[in-house]
Protein backbone atom coordinates (compact mmCIF):
# COMPACT_ATOMS: atom_id res chain seq x y z
CA UNK A 1 0.00 0.00 0.00
CA UNK A 2 1.43 3.38 -1.06
CA UNK A 3 1.64 6.14 1.54
CA UNK A 4 0.07 9.38 0.25
CA UNK A 5 2.50 12.24 -0.32
CA UNK A 6 2.47 14.93 2.37
CA UNK A 7 0.19 17.80 1.27
CA UNK A 8 1.46 21.37 0.78
CA UNK A 9 -0.20 22.60 3.97
CA UNK A 10 1.27 24.10 7.14
CA UNK A 11 -0.08 25.77 10.27
CA UNK A 12 1.83 28.12 12.55
CA UNK A 13 2.03 26.65 16.04
CA UNK A 14 2.98 29.16 18.73
CA UNK A 15 3.21 29.22 22.51
CA UNK A 16 2.82 33.02 22.36
CA UNK A 17 -0.88 33.91 22.28
CA UNK A 18 -2.48 36.43 19.95
CA UNK A 19 -3.01 39.91 21.36
CA UNK A 20 -6.61 40.71 22.25
CA UNK A 21 -5.99 44.46 22.46
CA UNK A 22 -7.06 47.34 20.34
CA UNK A 23 -4.17 49.36 18.90
CA UNK A 24 -4.77 52.21 21.36
CA UNK A 25 -4.84 49.99 24.44
CA UNK A 26 -1.71 48.19 23.27
CA UNK A 27 0.12 51.50 22.87
CA UNK A 28 -0.94 52.57 26.35
CA UNK A 29 0.32 49.27 27.75
CA UNK A 30 3.73 49.81 26.14
CA UNK A 31 3.89 53.40 27.43
CA UNK A 32 3.09 52.30 30.97
CA UNK A 33 5.94 49.79 30.85
CA UNK A 34 8.68 52.25 29.86
CA UNK A 35 7.40 55.83 29.45
CA UNK A 36 10.84 57.45 29.20
CA UNK A 37 12.23 55.24 26.44
CA UNK A 38 12.63 56.91 23.04
CA UNK A 39 9.67 55.99 20.83
CA UNK A 40 10.01 58.05 17.65
CA UNK A 41 12.83 59.92 15.91
CA UNK A 42 12.34 62.08 12.82
CA UNK A 43 15.86 62.49 11.48
CA UNK A 44 15.14 65.28 8.91
CA UNK A 45 13.59 67.65 11.48
CA UNK A 46 15.50 66.44 14.53
CA UNK A 47 12.29 65.94 16.48
CA UNK A 48 12.15 63.18 19.11
CA UNK A 49 9.44 61.64 21.28
CA UNK A 50 9.61 59.41 24.33
CA UNK A 51 6.76 56.94 24.67
CA UNK A 52 5.12 59.24 27.23
CA UNK A 53 5.38 62.20 24.86
CA UNK A 54 4.09 60.12 21.97
CA UNK A 55 1.03 59.08 24.00
CA UNK A 56 0.40 62.70 25.06
CA UNK A 57 0.48 63.95 21.45
CA UNK A 58 -1.60 61.02 20.16
CA UNK A 59 -4.24 61.56 22.84
CA UNK A 60 -4.37 65.33 22.22
CA UNK A 61 -4.89 64.72 18.50
CA UNK A 62 -7.56 62.11 19.26
CA UNK A 63 -9.40 64.65 21.46
CA UNK A 64 -9.10 67.19 18.65
CA UNK A 65 -10.58 64.76 16.12
CA UNK A 66 -13.53 64.08 18.42
CA UNK A 67 -14.07 67.81 18.95
CA UNK A 68 -14.01 68.24 15.17
CA UNK A 69 -16.90 65.80 14.83
CA UNK A 70 -15.02 62.64 13.83
CA UNK A 71 -16.88 59.61 15.19
CA UNK A 72 -16.23 55.89 15.41
CA UNK A 73 -16.40 54.36 11.92
CA UNK A 74 -15.83 57.66 10.10
CA UNK A 75 -13.18 57.55 7.40
CA UNK A 76 -10.19 59.85 7.87
CA UNK A 77 -7.84 60.11 4.90
CA UNK A 78 -4.09 60.63 5.17
CA UNK A 79 -2.21 61.84 2.09
CA UNK A 80 1.38 62.48 3.04
CA UNK A 81 4.88 61.03 2.84
CA UNK A 82 6.66 59.55 5.86
CA UNK A 83 6.57 62.11 8.66
CA UNK A 84 5.77 62.03 12.40
CA UNK A 85 2.32 63.53 11.80
CA UNK A 86 1.42 60.40 9.80
CA UNK A 87 2.29 58.22 12.80
CA UNK A 88 0.41 60.45 15.25
CA UNK A 89 -2.73 60.30 13.10
CA UNK A 90 -2.39 56.52 12.75
CA UNK A 91 -2.63 56.01 16.51
CA UNK A 92 -5.07 58.87 17.18
CA UNK A 93 -7.66 57.49 14.76
CA UNK A 94 -7.19 54.02 16.25
CA UNK A 95 -7.89 55.39 19.74
CA UNK A 96 -11.30 56.77 18.73
CA UNK A 97 -12.28 54.00 16.30
CA UNK A 98 -12.10 56.13 13.15
CA UNK A 99 -10.98 54.29 10.01
CA UNK A 100 -7.70 55.59 8.61
CA UNK A 101 -7.65 55.61 4.81
CA UNK A 102 -4.11 55.45 3.44
CA UNK A 103 -3.66 57.39 0.21
CA UNK A 104 -0.69 56.64 -2.03
CA UNK A 105 1.68 59.66 -2.15
CA UNK A 106 2.13 59.18 -5.91
CA UNK A 107 -1.58 59.46 -6.75
CA UNK A 108 -2.75 62.09 -9.16
CA UNK A 109 -6.13 63.86 -9.10
CA UNK A 110 -8.04 61.08 -10.87
CA UNK A 111 -6.90 58.43 -8.37
CA UNK A 112 -7.28 60.78 -5.39
CA UNK A 113 -10.87 61.56 -6.29
CA UNK A 114 -11.67 57.86 -6.71
CA UNK A 115 -10.35 56.94 -3.25
CA UNK A 116 -12.00 59.88 -1.47
CA UNK A 117 -15.37 58.98 -3.00
CA UNK A 118 -15.08 55.19 -2.79
CA UNK A 119 -14.14 55.23 0.91
CA UNK A 120 -16.46 58.10 1.78
CA UNK A 121 -13.66 60.12 3.41
CA UNK A 122 -15.09 62.92 5.56
CA UNK A 123 -11.84 64.44 6.87
CA UNK A 124 -8.65 64.54 4.81
CA UNK A 125 -5.30 65.27 6.44
CA UNK A 126 -2.60 66.03 3.88
CA UNK A 127 0.89 67.40 3.43
CA UNK A 128 0.96 70.67 1.54
CA UNK A 129 3.28 69.20 -1.09
CA UNK A 130 5.73 66.37 -1.69
CA UNK A 131 8.48 66.40 -4.31
CA UNK A 132 6.81 67.87 -7.43
CA UNK A 133 3.23 67.18 -6.25
CA UNK A 134 1.16 70.17 -5.08
CA UNK A 135 -1.20 68.23 -2.82
CA UNK A 136 -3.12 71.31 -1.67
CA UNK A 137 -3.75 72.37 -5.26
CA UNK A 138 -4.73 68.88 -6.37
CA UNK A 139 -7.19 68.54 -3.48
CA UNK A 140 -8.89 71.79 -4.49
CA UNK A 141 -9.35 70.42 -8.02
CA UNK A 142 -11.36 67.40 -6.83
CA UNK A 143 -12.92 68.64 -3.59
CA UNK A 144 -16.14 69.79 -5.19
CA UNK A 145 -16.78 66.31 -6.59
CA UNK A 146 -16.47 64.55 -3.20
CA UNK A 147 -19.80 64.88 -1.43
CA UNK A 148 -18.67 63.23 1.82
CA UNK A 149 -15.52 65.36 2.22
CA UNK A 150 -16.45 68.03 4.75
CA UNK A 151 -12.99 69.20 5.78
CA UNK A 152 -9.36 69.27 4.65
CA UNK A 153 -6.52 69.93 7.10
CA UNK A 154 -3.03 70.63 5.80
CA UNK A 155 -0.18 69.43 8.02
CA UNK A 156 1.76 72.39 9.38
CA UNK A 157 -1.17 74.80 9.06
CA UNK A 158 -2.82 76.63 11.96
CA UNK A 159 -5.75 74.23 11.60
CA UNK A 160 -3.46 71.25 12.07
CA UNK A 161 -1.76 72.83 15.07
CA UNK A 162 -5.15 73.55 16.62
CA UNK A 163 -6.32 70.00 16.01
CA UNK A 164 -3.39 68.62 17.99
CA UNK A 165 -3.51 71.23 20.73
CA UNK A 166 -7.03 70.49 21.94
CA UNK A 167 -7.16 70.17 25.72
CA UNK A 168 -9.27 67.80 27.72
CA UNK A 169 -9.37 64.18 28.77
CA UNK A 170 -9.69 61.54 26.07
CA UNK A 171 -12.98 59.76 26.82
CA UNK A 172 -13.10 55.99 26.98
CA UNK A 173 -14.66 54.73 23.75
CA UNK A 174 -15.94 51.17 23.57
CA UNK A 175 -14.05 49.50 20.75
CA UNK A 176 -13.68 45.90 19.61
CA UNK A 177 -10.40 44.49 18.30
CA UNK A 178 -12.45 43.21 15.36
CA UNK A 179 -13.59 46.71 14.33
CA UNK A 180 -12.40 48.00 10.96
CA UNK A 181 -9.58 50.48 11.60
CA UNK A 182 -7.73 50.89 8.31
CA UNK A 183 -8.36 50.88 4.55
CA UNK A 184 -5.37 50.30 2.30
CA UNK A 185 -5.79 50.49 -1.45
CA UNK A 186 -4.00 47.78 -3.34
CA UNK A 187 -1.83 48.98 -6.22
CA UNK A 188 -3.86 47.38 -8.96
CA UNK A 189 -2.14 47.16 -12.34
CA UNK A 190 -5.42 47.31 -14.24
CA UNK A 191 -8.57 49.23 -13.37
CA UNK A 192 -9.09 51.06 -10.08
CA UNK A 193 -7.49 49.81 -6.84
CA UNK A 194 -9.53 47.96 -4.20
CA UNK A 195 -9.67 49.02 -0.55
CA UNK A 196 -8.49 46.20 1.71
CA UNK A 197 -10.29 46.75 5.02
CA UNK A 198 -8.28 45.74 8.09
CA UNK A 199 -9.09 45.49 11.80
CA UNK A 200 -7.13 46.23 15.00
CA UNK A 201 -6.77 42.45 15.41
CA UNK A 202 -5.45 42.03 11.86
CA UNK A 203 -2.65 44.56 11.84
CA UNK A 204 -1.71 44.79 15.53
CA UNK A 205 -1.02 41.07 15.75
CA UNK A 206 0.77 40.97 12.44
CA UNK A 207 3.12 43.77 13.45
CA UNK A 208 3.67 42.14 16.85
CA UNK A 209 4.65 38.76 15.46
CA UNK A 210 6.80 40.23 12.68
CA UNK A 211 8.74 42.00 15.43
CA UNK A 212 8.98 38.89 17.59
CA UNK A 213 10.38 36.83 14.72
CA UNK A 214 12.98 39.57 14.25
CA UNK A 215 13.90 39.20 17.91
CA UNK A 216 12.85 42.74 18.83
CA UNK A 217 13.31 44.01 22.37
CA UNK A 218 12.98 47.56 23.73
CA UNK A 219 16.68 47.99 22.90
CA UNK A 220 16.00 47.84 19.16
CA UNK A 221 15.92 50.90 16.92
CA UNK A 222 14.22 50.32 13.57
CA UNK A 223 15.03 52.44 10.51
CA UNK A 224 11.86 52.70 8.38
CA UNK A 225 12.50 54.09 4.88
CA UNK A 226 9.55 52.15 3.43
CA UNK A 227 6.28 54.12 2.99
CA UNK A 228 3.86 54.44 5.90
CA UNK A 229 0.90 54.40 3.54
CA UNK A 230 1.70 50.74 2.90
CA UNK A 231 1.59 47.82 5.34
CA UNK A 232 5.38 47.58 5.26
CA UNK A 233 5.72 50.98 6.92
CA UNK A 234 2.72 51.30 9.21
CA UNK A 235 2.35 47.64 10.29
CA UNK A 236 5.74 45.92 9.99
CA UNK A 237 7.36 49.23 10.92
CA UNK A 238 5.29 51.31 13.35
CA UNK A 239 3.09 48.62 14.91
CA UNK A 240 5.95 46.14 15.21
CA UNK A 241 7.84 48.82 17.13
CA UNK A 242 5.14 50.02 19.50
CA UNK A 243 3.87 46.51 20.30
CA UNK A 244 7.42 45.36 21.12
CA UNK A 245 8.58 48.59 22.78
CA UNK A 246 11.12 49.55 20.07
CA UNK A 247 12.13 52.93 18.65
CA UNK A 248 10.81 54.06 15.25
CA UNK A 249 13.37 55.98 13.17
CA UNK A 250 12.21 57.97 10.12
CA UNK A 251 15.20 58.63 7.80
CA UNK A 252 13.32 60.83 5.35
CA UNK A 253 9.97 61.67 3.80
CA UNK A 254 10.75 59.51 0.78
CA UNK A 255 13.41 56.92 0.17
CA UNK A 256 16.91 58.22 -0.36
CA UNK A 257 19.82 55.77 -0.06
CA UNK A 258 22.23 58.35 1.36
CA UNK A 259 19.74 59.63 3.96
CA UNK A 260 18.96 56.04 4.98
CA UNK A 261 22.63 55.14 5.46
CA UNK A 262 23.17 58.37 7.41
CA UNK A 263 20.17 57.64 9.67
CA UNK A 264 21.34 54.10 10.44
CA UNK A 265 24.82 55.34 11.37
CA UNK A 266 23.68 58.43 13.30
CA UNK A 267 20.89 56.76 15.28
CA UNK A 268 22.72 53.44 15.74
CA UNK A 269 19.80 51.54 14.25
CA UNK A 270 19.73 47.80 14.88
CA UNK A 271 17.22 46.99 12.14
CA UNK A 272 16.71 48.27 8.59
CA UNK A 273 13.77 47.70 6.26
CA UNK A 274 13.57 47.84 2.50
CA UNK A 275 12.42 46.35 -0.75
CA UNK A 276 15.23 44.80 -2.82
CA UNK A 277 15.69 47.90 -4.98
CA UNK A 278 16.32 49.98 -1.83
CA UNK A 279 19.05 47.65 -0.59
CA UNK A 280 20.58 47.60 -4.08
CA UNK A 281 20.68 51.41 -4.10
CA UNK A 282 22.31 51.51 -0.65
CA UNK A 283 24.89 48.83 -1.45
CA UNK A 284 25.84 50.60 -4.70
CA UNK A 285 26.02 54.11 -3.23
CA UNK A 286 29.51 55.56 -3.83
CA UNK A 287 29.83 56.55 -0.14
CA UNK A 288 28.60 53.20 1.21
CA UNK A 289 31.95 52.21 2.73
CA UNK A 290 32.20 55.46 4.71
CA UNK A 291 29.27 54.64 7.00
CA UNK A 292 29.55 52.77 10.29
CA UNK A 293 26.72 50.24 10.06
CA UNK A 294 28.04 48.02 12.84
CA UNK A 295 24.93 48.59 14.96
CA UNK A 296 22.80 46.67 12.45
CA UNK A 297 21.72 43.23 13.57
CA UNK A 298 18.54 42.45 11.68
CA UNK A 299 16.00 43.88 9.28
CA UNK A 300 13.44 42.89 6.70
CA UNK A 301 13.63 42.56 2.95
CA UNK A 302 10.19 42.22 1.38
CA UNK A 303 7.71 43.83 -0.99
CA UNK A 304 8.83 41.92 -4.08
CA UNK A 305 10.90 38.80 -4.79
CA UNK A 306 14.25 39.07 -3.02
CA UNK A 307 17.24 38.30 -5.27
CA UNK A 308 19.61 35.75 -3.76
CA UNK A 309 22.77 37.71 -4.60
CA UNK A 310 21.41 40.91 -3.05
CA UNK A 311 20.46 39.08 0.14
CA UNK A 312 23.97 37.65 0.43
CA UNK A 313 25.47 41.14 0.11
CA UNK A 314 23.13 42.55 2.77
CA UNK A 315 24.37 39.90 5.19
CA UNK A 316 28.04 40.16 4.24
CA UNK A 317 28.51 43.91 3.65
CA UNK A 318 25.84 45.45 5.92
CA UNK A 319 26.36 43.03 8.81
CA UNK A 320 22.67 42.13 9.01
CA UNK A 321 23.33 38.56 10.11
CA UNK A 322 19.75 38.08 11.33
CA UNK A 323 17.94 39.75 8.44
CA UNK A 324 14.68 38.07 7.51
CA UNK A 325 12.58 37.84 4.39
CA UNK A 326 8.86 38.39 4.74
CA UNK A 327 6.16 37.38 2.29
CA UNK A 328 2.66 38.77 2.30
CA UNK A 329 0.08 41.02 0.72
CA UNK A 330 -2.00 43.98 1.84
CA UNK A 331 -5.07 41.76 2.13
CA UNK A 332 -3.33 39.64 4.79
CA UNK A 333 -2.13 42.49 7.02
CA UNK A 334 0.43 41.75 5.34
CA UNK A 335 2.82 38.95 6.44
CA UNK A 336 1.93 35.27 6.23
CA UNK A 337 5.45 33.78 5.95
CA UNK A 338 8.84 34.79 7.28
CA UNK A 339 12.31 33.32 7.51
CA UNK A 340 13.80 32.97 10.98
CA UNK A 341 17.08 34.39 12.25
CA UNK A 342 18.40 30.89 12.97
CA UNK A 343 17.60 29.60 9.49
CA UNK A 344 20.62 28.74 7.38
CA UNK A 345 21.77 31.41 4.94
CA UNK A 346 20.73 29.09 2.12
CA UNK A 347 17.14 29.00 3.39
CA UNK A 348 17.13 32.75 4.02
CA UNK A 349 18.27 33.54 0.49
CA UNK A 350 16.27 30.95 -1.43
CA UNK A 351 12.85 30.85 0.31
CA UNK A 352 10.34 33.20 1.94
CA UNK A 353 10.40 31.07 5.06
CA UNK A 354 7.71 29.20 6.91
CA UNK A 355 4.16 29.99 7.93
CA UNK A 356 3.69 32.76 10.51
CA UNK A 357 2.43 32.00 14.04
CA UNK A 358 -1.33 31.37 14.27
CA UNK A 359 -1.78 31.24 10.48
CA UNK A 360 -2.35 28.51 7.89
CA UNK A 361 -1.00 28.25 4.37
CA UNK A 362 -1.55 25.79 1.55
CA UNK A 363 -0.61 25.45 -2.11
CA UNK A 364 -3.38 24.42 -4.46
CA UNK A 365 -3.90 23.49 -8.09
CA UNK A 366 -5.30 26.74 -9.60
CA UNK A 367 -7.70 24.74 -11.78
CA UNK A 368 -9.15 22.28 -9.23
CA UNK A 369 -8.52 24.12 -5.97
CA UNK A 370 -7.13 20.91 -4.44
CA UNK A 371 -4.00 20.96 -2.29
CA UNK A 372 -0.98 19.71 -4.23
CA UNK A 373 1.69 17.37 -2.78
CA UNK A 374 4.81 19.01 -1.37
CA UNK A 375 7.35 19.79 -4.05
CA UNK A 376 4.73 20.57 -6.69
CA UNK A 377 3.90 24.14 -7.81
CA UNK A 378 0.53 25.77 -7.32
CA UNK A 379 -1.25 28.87 -6.02
CA UNK A 380 -0.46 29.98 -2.47
CA UNK A 381 -3.44 30.51 -0.16
CA UNK A 382 -3.48 31.74 3.44
CA UNK A 383 -6.05 31.70 6.25
CA UNK A 384 -6.27 32.99 9.81
CA UNK A 385 -6.44 36.15 11.95
CA UNK A 386 -4.58 38.21 9.32
CA UNK A 387 -7.06 37.88 6.46
CA UNK A 388 -8.79 41.20 5.80
CA UNK A 389 -12.44 41.85 6.62
CA UNK A 390 -12.97 42.38 2.88
CA UNK A 391 -12.66 45.02 0.17
CA UNK A 392 -14.43 48.21 1.24
CA UNK A 393 -17.96 48.26 -0.15
CA UNK A 394 -17.09 45.63 -2.78
CA UNK A 395 -18.51 42.26 -1.67
CA UNK A 396 -18.26 40.89 -5.22
CA UNK A 397 -14.51 41.58 -5.37
CA UNK A 398 -14.10 40.12 -1.88
CA UNK A 399 -15.78 36.89 -2.95
CA UNK A 400 -13.36 36.60 -5.88
CA UNK A 401 -10.38 36.57 -3.50
CA UNK A 402 -11.64 34.94 -0.28
CA UNK A 403 -13.41 31.62 -0.68
CA UNK A 404 -16.21 30.16 1.44
CA UNK A 405 -13.71 28.59 3.86
CA UNK A 406 -11.99 32.01 4.38
CA UNK A 407 -8.88 31.11 2.39
CA UNK A 408 -7.28 34.17 0.77
CA UNK A 409 -6.14 33.29 -2.76
CA UNK A 410 -2.93 35.24 -3.37
CA UNK A 411 -2.44 34.76 -7.11
CA UNK A 412 1.19 33.85 -6.40
CA UNK A 413 2.79 30.61 -7.50
CA UNK A 414 4.79 28.72 -4.91
CA UNK A 415 6.38 25.40 -3.98
CA UNK A 416 6.51 24.02 -0.42
CA UNK A 417 9.38 21.72 0.53
CA UNK A 418 9.33 18.80 2.96
CA UNK A 419 10.12 21.10 5.92
CA UNK A 420 7.40 23.64 5.12
CA UNK A 421 9.63 26.30 3.54
CA UNK A 422 8.07 28.02 0.53
CA UNK A 423 9.71 29.33 -2.60
CA UNK A 424 7.67 31.89 -4.58
CA UNK A 425 8.18 31.23 -8.27
CA UNK A 426 6.12 34.11 -9.64
CA UNK A 427 2.63 35.41 -10.27
CA UNK A 428 0.08 33.27 -12.07
CA UNK A 429 -0.46 36.21 -14.43
CA UNK A 430 3.31 36.70 -14.92
CA UNK A 431 3.94 33.16 -16.15
CA UNK A 432 5.22 33.12 -19.73
CA UNK A 433 4.11 30.35 -22.08
CA UNK A 434 6.75 30.01 -24.81
CA UNK A 435 6.01 27.38 -27.43
CA UNK A 436 3.98 25.37 -24.95
CA UNK A 437 6.65 25.55 -22.21
CA UNK A 438 5.72 27.25 -18.93
CA UNK A 439 8.50 29.67 -17.98
CA UNK A 440 8.61 31.38 -14.59
CA UNK A 441 10.33 34.81 -14.78
CA UNK A 442 11.56 34.61 -11.18
CA UNK A 443 13.85 31.68 -12.06
CA UNK A 444 15.42 33.61 -14.95
CA UNK A 445 15.79 36.76 -12.82
CA UNK A 446 17.64 34.85 -10.12
CA UNK A 447 20.02 33.50 -12.74
CA UNK A 448 20.64 36.96 -14.21
CA UNK A 449 21.72 38.24 -10.78
CA UNK A 450 24.71 35.90 -10.98
CA UNK A 451 26.02 37.83 -14.01
CA UNK A 452 28.95 39.99 -12.82
CA UNK A 453 27.81 43.09 -14.74
CA UNK A 454 24.07 42.99 -13.93
CA UNK A 455 22.90 45.03 -10.93
CA UNK A 456 19.15 44.36 -11.25
CA UNK A 457 16.95 42.42 -13.65
CA UNK A 458 13.30 41.83 -14.50
CA UNK A 459 11.94 39.36 -17.04
CA UNK A 460 8.62 39.56 -18.91
CA UNK A 461 6.90 37.88 -21.82
CA UNK A 462 6.35 39.75 -25.09
CA UNK A 463 4.23 38.70 -28.09
CA UNK A 464 5.84 36.44 -30.69
CA UNK A 465 4.36 35.09 -33.91
CA UNK A 466 6.20 31.76 -33.81
CA UNK A 467 6.19 30.87 -30.11
CA UNK A 468 3.23 32.88 -28.81
CA UNK A 469 5.50 34.60 -26.30
CA UNK A 470 9.21 35.32 -26.08
CA UNK A 471 11.30 36.32 -23.07
CA UNK A 472 12.47 39.91 -22.71
CA UNK A 473 14.91 40.91 -19.95
CA UNK A 474 15.19 44.46 -18.65
CA UNK A 475 18.57 44.88 -16.96
CA UNK A 476 20.43 47.56 -15.06
CA UNK A 477 24.20 47.17 -15.49
CA UNK A 478 27.23 48.29 -13.55
CA UNK A 479 28.78 51.62 -14.59
CA UNK A 480 30.98 51.17 -17.64
CA UNK A 481 29.73 47.64 -18.37
CA UNK A 482 28.02 46.43 -21.53
CA UNK A 483 25.47 43.64 -21.69
CA UNK A 484 23.80 42.49 -24.91
CA UNK A 485 21.47 39.66 -25.79
CA UNK A 486 24.39 37.99 -27.53
CA UNK A 487 26.74 38.16 -24.53
CA UNK A 488 23.90 37.08 -22.26
CA UNK A 489 23.25 34.03 -24.45
CA UNK A 490 26.93 33.11 -24.19
CA UNK A 491 26.80 33.52 -20.40
CA UNK A 492 23.66 31.35 -20.12
CA UNK A 493 24.75 28.62 -22.53
CA UNK A 494 24.88 25.30 -20.75
CA UNK A 495 23.38 26.81 -17.57
CA UNK A 496 19.79 27.48 -18.66
CA UNK A 497 17.52 25.49 -20.98
CA UNK A 498 17.52 27.21 -24.37
CA UNK A 499 13.86 28.23 -24.10
CA UNK A 500 14.59 30.05 -20.81
CA UNK A 501 17.27 32.31 -22.29
CA UNK A 502 15.83 35.79 -23.03
CA UNK A 503 15.69 36.62 -26.71
CA UNK A 504 15.54 40.36 -26.03
CA UNK A 505 17.59 42.46 -23.64
CA UNK A 506 16.80 46.08 -22.83
CA UNK A 507 19.46 47.98 -20.88
CA UNK A 508 17.68 50.57 -18.72
CA UNK A 509 18.45 53.02 -15.92
CA UNK A 510 15.31 52.16 -13.93
CA UNK A 511 12.17 50.03 -13.92
CA UNK A 512 8.61 51.39 -13.78
CA UNK A 513 7.73 51.00 -10.09
CA UNK A 514 4.91 51.53 -7.65
CA UNK A 515 5.69 53.62 -4.55
CA UNK A 516 6.00 50.40 -2.54
CA UNK A 517 8.81 49.13 -4.74
CA UNK A 518 6.85 46.66 -6.81
CA UNK A 519 7.81 46.48 -10.45
CA UNK A 520 4.95 47.29 -12.83
CA UNK A 521 5.37 44.44 -15.29
CA UNK A 522 2.22 45.36 -17.21
CA UNK A 523 3.80 48.73 -18.03
CA UNK A 524 7.08 47.00 -18.90
CA UNK A 525 5.29 44.79 -21.42
CA UNK A 526 3.60 47.80 -23.03
CA UNK A 527 6.90 49.69 -23.31
CA UNK A 528 8.73 46.62 -24.63
CA UNK A 529 6.21 46.21 -27.44
CA UNK A 530 6.77 49.87 -28.38
CA UNK A 531 10.56 49.72 -28.14
CA UNK A 532 11.21 46.39 -29.86
CA UNK A 533 10.74 45.64 -33.52
CA UNK A 534 9.38 42.19 -32.78
CA UNK A 535 9.41 41.21 -36.44
CA UNK A 536 13.21 41.25 -36.45
CA UNK A 537 15.74 39.20 -34.54
CA UNK A 538 17.21 42.38 -33.10
CA UNK A 539 18.76 41.66 -29.76
CA UNK A 540 19.40 44.72 -27.69
CA UNK A 541 18.30 48.34 -27.59
CA UNK A 542 18.83 50.88 -24.88
CA UNK A 543 15.48 51.97 -23.40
Amino acid sequence: MTTPALPSYASGISEVPLLGDTIGDNLDRTVAGDPDREALVDVPSGRRWTFAQLKADVDALAVGLLADGVAKGDRVGIWAPNMPEWTLLQYATAKIGAILVNINPSYRTHELEFVLKQAGVSLLVAARAFKTSDYAGMIEQVRGNCADLRRVVIIGSEEWDALGATTGELPRIELSPDDAINIQYTSGTTGFPKGATLSHHNILNNGYFVGRLNGYTPEDRVCIPVPFYHCFGMVMGNLACTSNGCTMVIPGQGFDPLATLQAVAQERCTSLYGVPTMFIAELNHPDFESFDLSSLRTGIMAGSPCPVEVMKQVVARMGMEEVTICYGMTETSPVSMQTRADDSLELRVSTVGRVHPHLEIKIVDPETGLTVPRGEPGELCTRGYSVMLGYWDQPDKTAESIDAARWMHTGDLGIMDADGYVNITGRIKDMVIRGGENVYPREIEEFLYTHPDIVDAQVIGVPDVKYGEELCAWVQVREGATVTAETLREFAAGKLAHYKIPRYVLVVDEFPMTVTGKVRKVEMREKSVEILDLGEAAAVRNA
